[in-house]
């Protein structure tokens, strides 16, 4: 066996670090636009420019491999900033915006964060300046007019363009080794306390390299960032479009028809957003790109007539991605037009990057139409959760991440999920899947958005529950609904309790928070059906 030990140029010479990445990219493409935010637009020498000099002024006030906490919607500072934060060799920590005051409390602690990046526009929500003054952190204000400071009292710091004034544009000469971890991402925490997840500088690099293998982007792409960057799946695309000379176009939040029109204006070309996304474009009849050559979809199955709307009206080259938190993603990848059989539950393969399998309890990896937990494997998986290691533990039995979905192979090699295992319902001893209800009643007509889980019964041990949300115009009743189930599920998965309610609670990414409308409705099962 050769055995060599690297020397410290050895290991800079072909380290992995996400900050090489847009460095590398701005030495090629420096005059193209990396950034689109309104009337702002930055190229990649500019981006690459500024954000080494954060990263300089990062590294001189608290050296490297400290955590830096951020609060902020999409923005280009924010992209400035996150990537200062790659090159200063230290970790990002991005934070929900959405979340409760106490919860963010906890994350910045739970952390211990060195700094926090936020946006001038947050300070002045409720709760937020008592926070920030409880934990005596030195701020970095983003998206600031104001130079002399935060501008509300008890709160100093110095504005991002204050900390990157008169330091060097070039690249720090850090050490960053490719399993050091760049990126500490907190779960939604549903239940209990969010779990901080460590990304290393080399898991994200390869899921960054798995997608422009996958999708085959280029410089000539230009991305939709409607999704919240402080999530994996949007910072996945943006550290994808920096990789190779792509631009990203933003928006605060997702309103249908301000994306509509940056859709057209700035001739996105590929298109990726929630299956609520798309059905609020396409509700516009005058929206008619031209530019799109590929849509992306995630979080959620698209049910096949929205599916046949984006074919007609935006591309035919559409495809599922999947990934979570503790996977960077991309990691799987379906086609529902190249597979029209399939129901829109399926995953389809893994990229080149990752590794998939299905395996049982006792760590036996499955096969065709076998049901078991969905494992992966590869160096886009996490490191592990931040100052847990039971969980991390469990998280890797076996030698393979798990999930928590639960899902089958089928004879051709693709993989369909069916559940997550905490979503399964058991009533009268048959299992349920809640996603294999909720498309068919997404099928129905007036139908707009349903959320399907179980409830405490009796008899039944756990009822089916469907809760609907109807289309605007429509007057859908109990009846209706439970008559198409009927006529599309066996008699034992058709929904006992059909509820309307007029939206659902929602994490910032747009997963339905089942836990939140068990805990709402459970009283309402009781006085239903005792017990």
């Amino acid at each position: 066996m050769i055995e060599m030990s690297l020397t410290k140029e050895a290991r800079r010479i072909r380290r992995i670090a996400l900050g090489d990445l847009l460095h590398r990219t701005a030495l090629k493409f420096g005059e193209h636009t990396a950034l689109v935010d309104g009337d702002q637009r930055l190229r990649y020498a500019e981006l690459d420019a500024r954000s080494s000099r954060f990263a300089h002024y990062l590294l001189s006030k608290f050296g490297a491999g400290k955590q830096i906490g951020m609060l902020c919607a999409n923005s280009i500072d924010m992209v400035v900033a996150c990537n200062g934060i790659h090159k200063a060799s230290q970790v990002w920590v991005p934070v929900n915006i959405k979340l409760e005051v106490s919860a963010i409390d906890y994350i910045l602690r739970h952390a211990e964060v060195s700094a926090v990046v936020v946006d001038q526009e947050l300070l002045g929500l409720p709760g937020m300046p008592e926070l920030l003054q409880s934990l005596q952190l030195p701020l970095i204000i983003a998206r600031s007019q104001a130079l002399g400071g935060s501008g509300l009292p008890g709160l100093s710091g110095v504005t991002l363009q204050q900390a990157e004034a008169g330091q060097p544009d070039a690249l720090p000469e850090v050490e960053i080794d490719d399993n050091q971890a760049a990126l500490l991402m907190y779960t939604s925490g549903t239940t209990g306390n969010p779990k901080g997840v460590v990304h290393s500088h080399l898991s994200v690099y390869t899921a960054v390299k798995g997608n422009i293998d996958e999708m085959k982007y280029t410089e000539a792409d230009v991305l939709s960032g409607w999704l919240p960057l402080f999530h994996c799946a949007q910072h996945a695309l943006v550290q994808t479009a920096l990789a190779t000379g792509a631009c990203t176009v933003f928006t605060r939040q997702f309103v249908p028809t301000e994306v509509s029109q940056l859709v057209i204006r700035e001739n996105v070309t590929i298109f990726v957003g929630l299956p609520l996304m798309y059905a609020a474009v396409l509700a516009d009849p005058g929206f008619a790109p031209t530019s799109i050559r590929q849509c992306i979809y995630a979080m959620a199955p698209i049910p096949k007539p929205l599916i046949a709307q984006i074919a007609q009206r935006m591309c035919r080259n559409i495809s599922l991605a999947t990934g979570q938190t503790e996977i960077y993603p991309a990691t799987m990848t379906f086609y529902p037009l190249s597979n029209p059989e399939c129901d829109a539950n399926f995953w389809g393969r893994s990229l080149t990057t990752c590794e998939t399998a299905v395996m049982d309890d006792s760590g036996n990896l499955l096969g065709a139409n076998q049901l078991g937990e969905i494992v992966h494997r590869g160096p886009n998986v996490m490191l592990g959760y931040f100052k847990d290691p039971k969980a991390t533990a469990e998280a890797q039995k076996f030698g393979w991440h798990h999930t928590g979905d639960l899902g089958r192979w089928d004879e051709q090699g693709r993989l369909e999920f069916i559940d997550r295992k905490k979503d399964m319902i058991k009533t009268g001893g048959e299992n349920v899947a809640s996603v294999k209800v909720e498309a068919v009643v997404l099928a129905h007509p007036d139908v707009a958005a349903a959320a399907v889980f179980g409830l405490p019964h009796p008899h039944w041990s756990e009822a089916v529950c469907a809760f609907v949300v109807r289309k605007p115009g429509t007057t859908v009743d109990v009846e209706s609904v439970l008559a198409h189930c009927r006529n599309h599920l066996g008699g034992f998965e058709v929904p006992k309790l059909v509820h309307f309610v007029d939206t659902f609670p929602a994490t910032a990414t747009g997963k339905v928070q089942k836990n939140v409308m068990r805990r709402q409705f459970e009283q309402i099962a009781k006085e239903l059906w005792g017990g």
